[in-house]
């Protein structure tokens, strides 16, 4: 039975980046039929939301999530939805499938208490789990080259064999026949940072052939951030693959007059024709594992061997002195945050570190009355998945990077709810606040984006960037992805210290034709899909 929805009343910004018209939206089950103006009165049995006042979009893409684990545990995904989120893309570095033994354990020694075994083989079988389960928002995913890695050469720190990387391009390419979007790298962690830039050239050239995107969390964004735009370039280049950066930016002050330079590497490449482009996150500090603060070197191995090394008196007193010491091989957060002072500390709340929530590094160094380097290894050693938030960009630099037209916009956070026992992670504000933060801040307030053009670069430039079809963009014939906002009052609320606090000034969100939000209020319905490459 055919369903109608109009969305009544509103500006509507078509993604494409053109000036708002004053028109209605009408929805036949999961798809737009007809844009324009006094269409609401043509069907007197339609559902309608009022948008009168409101911009009407299409929904925003999240190009960088790591929403898989807390999507299965609530499938509401109410603080990307109170910001107009319809699809969640996953797999920086790495995915929830292709699977080995060893990247189930290390993901299942991660899990907390409800989040799913991990039954899968493939990527693909997670991901039409999460739509069987039932998630608000769309989801898709990149193969993780952290996967791929530990299918070919484990977590050592050596080149894969002919035989092992002739295995892991077969089974990329599977991966890619069902769908996912590409290859996502992340090249400052082990083991994808073992990987050699022709192994990469490698891998990208199988995704070429499927039309995917090589994405990546780069070999370095401080001291040597443009040796890492040539890099991804010159992978894109060879392979013949649009290449885009995970979360541009310049990290530690010293590094950030190289912003200008890398933008001007990625015009250059892009005047040539060649598709690269960039997506950010609009906040000053990163967060990853506290555990990356140690390099590569002493992770060889994985888990258990860094913990036999810091077991080990020498060693420990090796990796206290790297952790320190600039190296022209690993990217040193430690040092890009300015120290101690710019490390702050994110344990779980009920892990053995929990009295270190929301305090420096430093701070907790010094209650213990501890040096802050061997409190950092303490706490590594103690809870390894530990995470910390690095202070590490400044606020010009970010904005010489989100002017670019090719810059889209991604979270790289979770998704959570405001009430426990989801209010008791550990997060950034980026949970929260990423889409919103753009249209407040950046638009509203600075003026450094026009409206319509803020809404390009959250919906049909990424979803065009990842070959998802027929959605990014409010044309007849599109899948019914839709929300309407109050442009006047939409903002983020989530900060540092009390990150979980939804965005405000969205009203209503429309995902598949079925209205996940009406009203500034979650319906409960839960209509996102698993969405495929070139689908």
């Amino acid at each position: 039975m055919s369903t109608t929805l109009i969305i009544r009343g509103g500006t509507v910004h078509d993604g494409t980046g053109g000036p708002g018209r004053a028109a209605d939206v009408v929805i036949e089950n999961d798809r737009i039929v007809a844009i324009g103006p006094g269409l609401a009165r043509d069907d007197q049995d339609a559902e309608v939301l009022d948008a009168t006042g409101l911009a009407v979009a299409p929904g925003f893409v999240n190009v960088l999530s790591h929403s898989y684990f807390t999507l299965e545990r609530d499938g509401r995904g109410l603080s990307d939805l109170y910001q107009g989120v319809t699809t969640q893309i996953f797999g920086e570095g790495i995915s929830i499938g292709p699977f080995t033994p060893e990247i189930r354990a290390e993901l299942e020694a991660t899990r907390d208490a409800g989040d799913p075994e991990l039954v899968w083989d493939r990527l693909s079988e997670f991901l039409a789990h999460l739509e069987t389960k039932g998630v608000v928002q769309n989801v898709a995913s990149f193969v993780g080259a952290h996967n791929l890695r530990m299918i070919g050469a484990g977590a050592d720190d050596r080149p894969m064999t002919a035989a092992e990387l002739a295995n892991v391009t077969g089974i990329l390419d599977e991966e890619l026949a069902d769908g996912a979007l590409g290859i996502g790298s992340a090249l400052i962690y082990p083991p994808g940072c073992f990987a050699s830039t022709d192994e990469l050239v490698a891998l990208s050239t199988v995704i070429a052939k499927r039309g995917g995107m090589y994405i990546s969390h780069m070999r370095s964004e401080g001291d040597h951030f443009l040796e890492a735009v040539d890099e991804l370039i010159e992978i894109g280049r060879r392979a013949g693959v649009h290449a885009e950066i995970y979360h541009l930016k310049a990290a530690g002050r010293h590094n950030w007059p190289k912003m200008a330079q890398a933008i001007e590497r990625v015009e250059a490449a892009r005047a040539t024709g060649q598709p690269v482009s960039a997506d950010i996150y609009p906040y000053l500090a990163g967060q990853t594992s506290l555990g990356a603060s140690i390099p590569p070197d002493f992770h060889d191995g994985g888990h258990e061997a860094l913990a036999a090394r810091l077991a080990d008196p020498a060693e420990r007193a090796r990796i206290r002195e790297a952790v320190v010491t600039p190296s022209p091989r690993w990217e040193n957060l430690y040092l890009a945050a300015g120290g101690a002072d710019g490390v702050m500390l994110l344990p779980d709340p009920k892990g053995p570190a929990a009295k270190y929530r929301g305090l420096s590094l430093r701070q907790a160094a010094e209650a213990d009355s501890q040096d802050p380097v061997e409190m950092l290894c303490r706490l590594v050693e103690q809870e390894p998945s530990l995470s910390a938030m690095y202070f590490m960009m400044d606020e010009d630099v970010l904005r010489s990077a989100l002017r670019n037209p090719w810059v889209s916009v991604g979270s790289d956070a979770q998704t959570f709810a405001t009430e426990a026992p989801y209010s008791d992670a550990a997060t950034h504000p980026r949970s929260y606040g990423t889409f919103a933060r753009i249209l407040g801040r950046y638009v509203r307030e600075e003026s450094l984006l026009s409206l319509p053009e803020a809404v390009r670069r959250m919906t049909s430039l990424p979803a065009g960037n990842l070959g998802l079809r027929n959605r990014g963009v409010l044309a007849p014939g599109n899948y019914a992805d839709v929300i309407a906002f109050d442009a006047g009052t939409v903002a983020d609320r989530a900060t540092y210290e009390e990150p979980h606090q939804y965005a405000v000034g969205m009203r209503h969100v429309v995902v598949n034709g079925t209205v996940a939000l009406a009203g500034g209020v979650p319906t409960g319905n839960l209509p996102g899909r698993a969405l495929r490459r070139g689908q």
